[in-house]
């Protein structure tokens, strides 16, 4: 069955990722009105989420946000399609790295370092650092159910040499690329805005003006490897462009105070949100564990 779905919808994706630029949006923007008006995907998250976190806001501006979240996420689903077949020369004329004297002066370093990133803007065409630089870009994921499906996400982030490690083996591979006699210059990109398991959730802090339990591994990954540790600010220009930044959060991690790491990420992430929340992910439950019982032994700042 997996397979059979497969067939069915590869070529429909591989024909969506041929479309002319102009057609493509003009697609995604029909994508939009079914996902909004007709379907309506997780609009009761996203409205619940948006009127938590801005109270101060009118239903109308919450709803502005909305729409425009939504536009956002559809734009954003349907560039991951046109990676199929999309070339160097559109993908790093599309996601531009800003301060390239950074990433160069990374490369003398010859050490691999971490980038952490939240669900704002775009972080599906970074494996355009492939293309302009040495480091070879690490994506920490979640393996997808179909395994045809799967393969295809491996197919498509390898095309410009980029390599994907499921979250569940990111200590171990990463442990054993830095134990490596000669370890590959790289460079591993972490989504870090999720909600942990509540078992798991042994620091919170506040996001968005809600205490929550936030995800450490970022953290505990650049202090046990002793790697430096980045925030990639991504600004969407306009529609289908976008200019990163890396900022650093430490270069000096291993003797960072601990969860300093952690808040730091989050104070820049919360910077871009309140600046244009329209480009973030609200429909995931990011604030569920908010009236939750905190586990004896975590810790709360």
């Amino acid at each position: 069955m997996q397979l059979l779905v497969y067939r069915l919808v590869y070529p429909i994706l591989w024909m969506i990722s041929k479309l002319p630029w102009r057609l493509f949006y003009m697609f995604s923007t029909g994508v939009y009105i079914l996902i909004y008006y007709i379907i309506g995907y997780r609009k009761k998250t996203v409205n619940e989420n948006l009127t938590l976190v801005f109270p101060e806001k009118t239903p109308k501006e919450i709803k502005k946000i909305a729409k425009g979240s939504y536009k956002h996420m559809c734009d954003m689903f349907l560039e991951m399609i046109k990676s199929i077949s999309i070339t160097e020369t559109e993908i790093t004329k599309r996601f531009e790295i800003t301060n390239m004297d950074k990433l160069k002066e990374l490369e003398i370093k010859n050490k691999s370092v971490i980038i952490m990133m939240g669900h704002y803007n775009s972080y599906e065409w970074t494996n355009s650092i492939d293309i302009i630089s040495k480091f070879r870009c690490v994506g920490i994921y979640k393996p997808v159910k179909n395994k045809y499906f799967d393969r295809l996400a491996h197919r498509i982030r390898g095309r410009f040499g980029a390599r994907l490690i499921p979250s569940a083996k990111v200590f171990r591979e990463m442990t054993k690329d830095h134990n490596k006699e000669n370890p590959e210059l790289s460079i591993y990109g972490l989504i870090s805005d999720q909600s942990p398991k509540l078992n798991k959730a042994m620091f919170w802090t506040d996001f968005m003006g809600i205490k929550v339990p936030a995800v450490m591994g970022g953290e505990v990954l650049a202090k046990r490897l002793d790697m430096s540790i980045f925030y990639l600010h991504v600004e969407k220009v306009k529609r289908g462009y976008y200019q990163a930044t890396l900022i650093p959060i430490s270069e000096d991690s291993k003797n960072s105070e601990d969860y300093d790491i952690t808040k730091q990420f989050i104070k820049l992430l919360e910077k871009q949100i309140r600046n244009k929340p329209e480009n973030y992910l609200w429909s995931h439950k990011r604030w569920k564990h908010r009236n939750a019982e905190i586990p004896k032994g975590a810790v709360v700042s």
